[in-house]
């Protein structure tokens, strides 16, 4: 181990006592039975153990390319981190990411295998309404500094709070652990007495907190949904690991929607002839024989899906390990946002990746648009990126396998790889094919809505949607619905959560441009010697990191 690595580790270690809930997330044991604190104080301890890391790091001695490669990375993330903290950004309220959030979906990833295993959810149960009042004080201490948050967020953390409280008379999620329980077949009557006084308390604190938040915050927010061009400037690097020109990337979101426009109204044709692209569609959508109906049928095949991909995958296009191989289709619990989304394995495998599918209440699935979905979440997504990162413990720092990276790289890779699977021949089908170029479609209109509604930009006038108006919300939620071909129930979700994360939702589409320019240069380098196979291999292998490092590493390639 280099002085860089034991940093790395030591971080990992320092971030995981802090941070419990995060401990989970990352798959670091021993913490599962604590809590977070999201006070003010906590988030000074988070600021006072990265600069002390940033130190560090600068003494350091570097051994190496793999050392300067984990010190850049490792430097970029915390650093950056720290800029977003000092404008006071982690006291905003997101609707969909925030305390609650995080707090709630630690209990999808810890494990329920052994008495002990319950004995850590009933005691992190007993701690959800201390982490609830933590959060609430650094909100009101949001309100003092003047960080205010957008009334659209509190409205949404206020419904999402109290959908996993049950408030609208469904079982609490805390009170849907006692089935797991039941399930399980562990005899501990007094347990699940424990389990079931925790589900209580914790379900009135999602309850209380909601009241909260629309008691005595609501009216203390502000009405613009937009953070402005300095703090999404900050908050885009963060998540993209790159000085971004926001005018050029925003001119450039236009030119892809209209390229990927034209290449569905051509996958149409293959399908319906002489349809448009809302007639296809509609036709792909009510074929019942292009659907699946029931939710776990679904989830049954999805998870077949990935199975079948990973084994035709392995040792053709990339060379996937023992532990990568096992991935499990999950099903969301209600509340969250309607994308589906992947949770990586623990630092042991012992707990698998997963794919999360939130239903939104339906029992119907047309596969016309899933398949390319499950392999952006999957094989060769998420699943595969992040799961070799965790498996790469001999190269990579353990903050790079567990904490690295930022959304620009995990995001553009999952995107490249829908695209990859096209190229692959995966997405044969015209079906699929025009379901890939709907979520390239997609992501191209978040490039362009969330810049435009953050920086208050004009609509091109030349653009027959109200060419020269200034983006708002209602405006970018309009678009969405005629532009990304997702249900309204979807988009309206995806509009609030880009809103209330600036920058993100541009990461999917800037990341997969800076992969794809890397891939073409290496090309050009290496000529007729250039391999996919051994490219891939090569620049996963250098681990997460942001834009611009990878920019300046895949160059070497």
């Amino acid at each position: 181990m280099t002085a860089i690595y034991d940093i790395a580790s030591d971080y990992v270690d320092q971030i995981a006592a802090l941070d419990p809930i995060a401990a989970t997330a990352i798959g670091v044991p021993g913490h599962d039975s604590e809590m977070t604190d999201f006070s003010p104080e906590g988030v000074a301890a988070h600021s006072a153990l990265r600069r002390a890391t940033l130190a560090k790091l600068a003494a350091a001695e570097v051994t190496g390319d793999r050392d300067r490669v984990a010190k850049e990375a490792m430097e970029d993330v915390l650093s950056l981190r720290e800029e977003l903290v000092a404008a006071g950004d982690q006291y905003r309220l997101s609707g969909f990411r925030n305390a609650t959030t995080t707090m709630r979906m630690s209990f999808d990833l810890m494990p329920r295998a052994t008495e002990e295993d319950w004995r850590n959810i009933a005691a992190r149960l007993a701690l959800i309404p201390w982490g609830a009042e933590t959060f609430r004080v650094s909100l009101e201490e949001g309100l003092r500094i003047g960080a205010a948050s957008a009334r659209r967020q509190v409205a949404q953390a206020i419904k999402q709070s109290a959908t996993y409280a049950g408030a609208d008379g469904s079982k609490s999620f805390f009170h849907g652990l006692l089935d797991a329980f039941d399930a399980s077949g562990i005899p501990s009557p007094g347990l699940r007495s424990d389990i079931e006084r925790g589900a209580d308390v914790a379900a009135a604190a999602y309850s209380g907190f909601s009241s909260y938040l629309s008691e005595k915050f609501m009216d203390r927010a502000v009405e613009k949904d937009g953070v402005g061009r300095e703090l999404y400037q900050l908050s885009s690097r963060v998540y993209n690991g790159v000085e971004l020109d926001l005018e050029e990337t925003y001119r450039w979101g236009w030119d892809e929607l209209y390229r990927i426009e034209s290449e569905m109204m051509g996958t149409c044709a293959k399908i319906l002839p002489g349809a448009s692209i809302e007639e296809t569609k509609l036709f792909l959508e009510s074929d019942p024989n292009r659907a699946i109906d029931g939710v776990e049928e679904f989830r049954q095949w999805m998870q077949d899906l990935q199975d079948r991909t990973i084994a035709e995958m392995d040792g053709v296009h990339f060379d996937i390990p023992g532990p990568l191989r096992k991935i499990e289709a999950m099903i969301a619990p209600p509340g969250g946002s309607l994308a589906m989304y992947y949770t990586s394995p623990s630092e042991d495998f012992a707990r698998p990746g997963r794919t999360w599918y939130p239903t939104g209440g339906k029992t119907r699935f047309p596969l016309w648009g899933e398949v390319s979905i499950a392999y952006h979440e999957g094989v060769p997504g998420h699943h595969f990126e992040r799961a070799t990162a965790k498996y790469l413990a001999a190269e990579l720092s353990r903050f790079q396998r567990l904490m690295g990276g930022t959304s620009g790289y995990v995001e553009g890779w999952a995107l490249y790889a829908e695209r990859l699977m096209g190229e692959l021949g995966y997405l044969e089908n015209p079906d699929y094919y025009l379901g890939m170029l709907r979520a390239q479609a997609m992501r191209a209109v978040r490039v362009i809505v969330d810049i435009g509604m953050h920086l208050d930009l004009r609509i091109p006038a030349s653009e027959a949607f109200h060419g020269g108006e200034t983006w708002d919300a209602g405006l970018g939620q309009e678009f969405c619905l005629q532009r990304s071909q997702f249900p309204p129930d979807f988009m309206q979700s995806e509009v609030i959560r880009y809103l209330g994360t600036p920058g993100q939702a541009i990461s999917y589409k800037v990341g997969e441009r800076c992969w794809l320019q890397a891939r073409e240069a290496s090309k050009k380098r290496q000529g007729e010697a250039f391999s996919l196979r051994d490219w891939h291999r090569q620049a996963l292998d250098l681990g997460p990191m942001g834009l611009a490092q990878m920019q300046r590493d895949l160059a070497r390639i």
